[in-house]
This record gives C-alpha cells, structure tokens and sequence, in this order.
C-alpha cells in the first residue's frame, strides 16, 4: 500500500505539490519519525476522538501528548478516544493506525495544535506504515480548510 485513495484524491483536487517519502515499516509515530528521520515535531498526527455529535480529528506534533480535556474544553465538546473498530471504519482506506491528518479528505470535523502553524514543511501517515506524505507548511494550512486551531498539546518528557 502507498497513499490512500481518499489522500490522493483530496491531493489531486487541491493541485496540491506534494512528495510520499518511504519508510521502513513503523507502528507507532516516534519510530515513523526515526524510521523516516524526520523531526517529531515536524510530523503531524491524527487522533480520532468522538462524542454524541460525532467525530472529531484532532492534529497534533508527533513530538507532543494531547490534553484531552483541553481540547474539549477549547471545542465545547465532551471527547474520548474513538476504538479501533471506529478508526478502521471512518479511514477505510488506511491500514489501522496509520490515521491521515486530512480530515476534510473523510468529512470530519478537524482541529489542529498552534505548534504545527508556523512549519516550513509538515509530514503526515499516508495511509499505512511505510510512506509519509510531505507537503509546504503553507499548504497544509490551507489543506485544513475550517479547521480550529488552538493549543491543545504539549511536548513529551
């Protein structure tokens, strides 16, 4: 598997310039950053949380843990964390885990930390556990079309 259909698609239509950048195999987003020597802070994650209204795809460094509750509090919105049945379902084209960080590309509400705003270059799952997908840091704001931004967020350690 490379990019999921619902990436590229979204790619295409924004003409968007962008690269997919392999990688060794990685489960989680600490050994993708290493596997792909690429800054944690540079590579952006997608955490689907839900609440009675329906999901939510929250963005965030790769480098930072997510207060939850902070966010929630920021969007009016009681969150949890969504079950990996739920991710399956929602990012049916991506491989468990590998959760893109275009939500407008799946129809979900998005919101994003301020520490992804000011990159020059950001890198997100394409979709399974061996390609990246680097695009302009420009770009990937406006690839965030409504989205919220708030600090939600903080660096591990």
């Amino acid at each position: 598997m490379t990019a999921s259909k619902s990436i590229t698609d979204f790619l295409a239509r924004e003409c968007a310039d962008y690269s997919v950048i392999p990688h060794p195999h990685s489960e989680s987003s600490d050994t993708t950053a290493e596997a792909a020597h690429v800054s944690g802070e540079k590579l952006a994650k997608g955490i689907l949380l839900k609440d009675n209204r329906g999901y939510v795809l929250a963005v965030i460094p790769a480098s930072h843990s997510m207060e939850t509750g902070t966010l929630g509090q920021k969007i009016q919105r009681p969150l949890v964390m969504a079950s990996e049945t739920e991710i399956a379902r929602v990012f049916a084209d991506c491989e468990v885990g590998a959760i893109p960080v275009l939500g407008n590309a799946y129809g979900l509400t998005t919101v994003v930390d301020d520490a992804l705003c000011s990159l020059k270059e950001i890198y997100f799952e394409a979709g399974d556990h061996e390609a990246l997908i680097k695009i302009d840091g420009e770009d990937f704001q406006r690839f965030m079309g409504d989205a919220t931004f708030a600090n939600f967020s903080h660096h591990k350690g």
